[in-house]
Order: structure tokens, then sequence, then C-alpha cells
């Protein structure tokens, strides 16, 4: 009996340790994924060492490492298809850098139109949604005959690249936007103006930067290709003019650059969107 009411007490004891009920992770849960990326980095590079040292393919397809950094050093000093590596990279970025403005300056606007207003929706959305599936490359010949094999050609086709993912983003941002947020704020006595800047305008940026992510990195696979058929300088047509003489170790040092750039590119955007939206993905 005395047991019996014992056990009953520290039952019921006030001060008795709560059980702590430790969730199943979902996901990546927050964990970092630095130090596997680094791994399988080294590990395809290691693979790279391999393959050129044992000599599993020729060196024409597949120079070393070591070959494709002493050629990468030799590009900066000397250059290569008559301009220097940064003169090379410098007309890419010009390109990627205009477009994204003319585009990022066209299409949100836009985009948030569309999302707002039913006539604007209606006249636009049929063009957008034509020539969106169309692959940039598939009217560049359309540019050339048009604008020529100039800058403006390059340009125009490249903010016909980027533009529909950012106009189609902004717009999924608005119709995204709960409707209970506009209402509490139109009963609150918010204008119209203010109702844009402070419930629509943030409530749309999380995907207005998903589209510019997206489109930034349309309009580098775009560049790149366009440079091969019609430049004079770029990264791209560095690439194509190397192939042109089976300088595989110049391509490869082109691709990297490409990855490089196209990297920093992707970083800068996760930057920017910390900075703006620190609450995305956490609600």
């Amino acid at each position: 009996m005395t047991d019996l009411a014992s056990r009953d007490a520290s039952v019921v004891a006030p001060n008795a340790a709560p059980n702590l009920v430790r969730l199943h992770p979902f996901g990546l849960d927050g964990a970092p994924t630095l130090l596997i990326s680094l791994t399988t980095g080294l590990a395809l590079i290691g693979l790279w060492f391999l393959a050129s040292w044992f000599r599993l393919v020729q060196p024409l397809f597949l120079p070393s490492p070591e070959e494709v950094f002493v050629q990468f050093l030799a590009i900066i000093d000397d250059g290569y298809a008559g301009a220097t590596l940064w003169e090379h990279v410098s007309a890419s970025l010009f390109r990627i850098f205009t477009a994204a403005f003319l585009a990022a300056s066209l299409g949100i606007p836009l985009g948030l139109a569309m999302g707002l207003n039913r006539w604007v929706k209606g006249v636009f959305d049929t063009p957008i949604e034509f020539y969106w599936p169309l692959p940039p490359l598939a009217y560049l010949p359309l540019m050339i005959i048009w604008l020529g094999i100039g800058e403006l050609s390059k340009i125009v086709l490249l903010t016909l690249a980027m533009f529909a993912p950012i106009c189609l983003s902004a717009q999924a941002g608005v119709r995204s936007l709960p409707i209970e947020r506009v209402n509490a704020a139109l009963s609150l006595g918010a204008t119209r103006w203010q109702l844009f800047l402070d419930i629509v305008l943030p409530s749309a940026l999380p995907e207005i930067l998903t589209g510019l992510r997206i489109g930034i990195g349309v309009g580098w696979s775009t560049l790149v290709a366009a440079e091969l058929i019609a430049a004079t300088r770029g990264i791209g047509f560095m690439v194509m003019s190397a192939s042109h003489f089976l300088a595989t170790d110049v391509v490869f040092v082109g691709i990297g650059v490409i990855a490089v750039w196209a990297f920093a590119f992707s970083y800068g955007m996760r930057l920017l969107e910390r900075w703006l939206v620190p609450w995305k993905g956490k609600s």
C-alpha cells in the first residue's frame, strides 16, 4: 500500500523533470552541406588526375589539370584570339549586366501589373507565353537579320531570354499573396499606394528574386551560346576559337571561367535573398 502511494506521488510530483520529445528532422533541417560539397569537388578533381595520369583518355580529349592550369596562366599573360582574358570576360559581363538591367527594369513592373490587373495580364500573357518556351538560339538568326552581328543583337537576345522568367515570377509573387493580408490592410485604412508598398511588394519579393536568379542563369547560358556564333570577343568566342584548333586545354580554361562566374552569380543572388527576404522559407 505504501509502495503504491509513493509511486502515485512520484507521478504527480510538481518538480518532476518533463520528458522531452525529440522530433525527427525533415529534409535538410538546416544541416550544413559545405563539407560534403568540398569533398565531392576534390573527389572529381582526383578522378581527373588519375584519368590523365594513367592515360585512360588521350590528352587531346582530356588534358591534365597541370596543363589546363599552365594554359590558364599563359592566357592571363599573353591573351588568346586577339584579346586578353579580362577583355574576353569583360565583354561577356557587359552584355549580361546590360541585358539583366533592361530585363529587370521591364519585367518586374510588368509582372506586378499583370498580377494586379486582368487587362494587363490579358494583353501581355499571350505573347510572353508564346515566345517563353522557345530556345533563345532559335530566334538568334532573326536578331542577326534585324539588328546585325553587333552588340545590339546580343543584348536584345539576352534581354528577351531573361525577361520572361523575371516577369512571370513577379506575377506569381503577386498572385500568391493571401487575400487576408489585403483585407486586413484595407480595413485599417491603407491607401492603394500603401497597400502596394507595404503588402504586395514585400510578399512578391521572394518570387521576384527567384525569377532574377533563374533569368541570370538562362541569360548566362544564352550569352555563351550566342558568342559561339556571332562575336569577336567574349568567353564563348574564346572557347569556339580554341575548338577550331583542337586546343582542348584552352577550352577547359574557358569552361572553368564560365563555371566560376556562374557560381558567383548564383551565390551573389543567394546573399541578396538572405539580406532582402530573411523570412523566406521560415513561415
